[in-house]
């Protein structure tokens, strides 16, 4: 199973978000792939949910054409199974509890460390109802990856010092979509993760330029980029290979 801190350590983490099956299998296997071969350390893929809460207008259109195209949560699983006979890019899953809890702790968790899914993100579980999952999650070497806010105040110490894997540090309130600006709260917010534990960050929502994600990365120990992928992909060029790469290029050179 890829240690999630190992990659964090080695650089500044790139880690792109897809949804699963947006708009089929084949083209979410090709795009995980592509990304990996153009500067994606760590890629991020998300399970379409009927209430994404977390989720802005351009991610919740991307799991309305995966429902369209059929998606199960086995779907995610056979798209991770084929991407895998192409590339070992270290996988983190973006999901929601009640996907989990319907496909069953256990067998979700031992069906990552199969694939070797490194993480998990669930935007709607919060610190003090995971113990249940956390504990299953961590007897198959699976990282349950927290969220935090500028807005998580007090409870910051406490959900950092459980981290394991990275913390997703959610960079402005509100849901996932392109922006100009960002939290003021940022840097002092993960001054105060960075006193509790030596758990990487790794910043998301919004970013969406190459001088975003400089500037961030500076703050960070990686950057998460989603709705300008996922923007992409909905717009299905000829060449949508292609541009992901040129995308993916620019936003690791940007890191450094």
């Amino acid at each position: 199973m890829t240690n999630l801190k190992q990659v964090f350590d080695q650089q500044k983490v790139f880690m792109p978000f897809i949804v699963a099956d947006d708009p089929d299998v084949e083209t979410t296997v090709k795009s995980i792939v592509t990304l990996a071969e153009n500067g994606a350390d760590v890629v991020e893929l998300g399970l379409p949910f009927s209430d994404p809460v977390a989720d802005g207008p351009v991610i919740q259109a991307a799991d309305l054409r995966a429902f369209k195209a059929g998606v199960k949560t086995a779907t995610v699983f056979e798209i991770v199974e084929q991407a895998r006979a192409q590339t070992a890019v270290p996988i983190v899953l973006l999901t929601y509890v009640n996907l989990v809890y319907k496909y069953g702790y256990d067998a979700f968790c031992q069906r990552c460390q199969q694939l070797d899914i490194s993480g998990l993100v669930i935007p709607d579980l919060p610190l003090e109802e995971n113990a249940a999952l956390k504990a299953i999650a961590t007897s198959y070497d699976v990282a349950l990856v927290p969220l935090i806010a500028p807005t998580s105040g007090q409870r910051i110490a406490k959900i950092a010092a459980q981290a394991t894997g990275f913390i997703y540090v959610v960079s402005a309130m509100g849901v996932t979509g392109q922006r100009e600006q960002f939290s003021k709260q940022l840097a002092t917010t993960i001054a105060q993760i960075r006193a509790v534990t030596t758990v990487p960050v790794a910043i998301g929502f919004g970013i969406h330029s190459p001088q975003q994600a400089h500037e961030l990365g500076q703050l960070a120990d990686g950057i998460i980029i989603g709705s300008a992928i996922v923007k992409l992909m909905a717009a299905q060029p000829a060449d949508l290979q292609v541009q992901l790469a040129d995308y993916a290029q620019s936003i690791k050179q940007a890191l450094g």
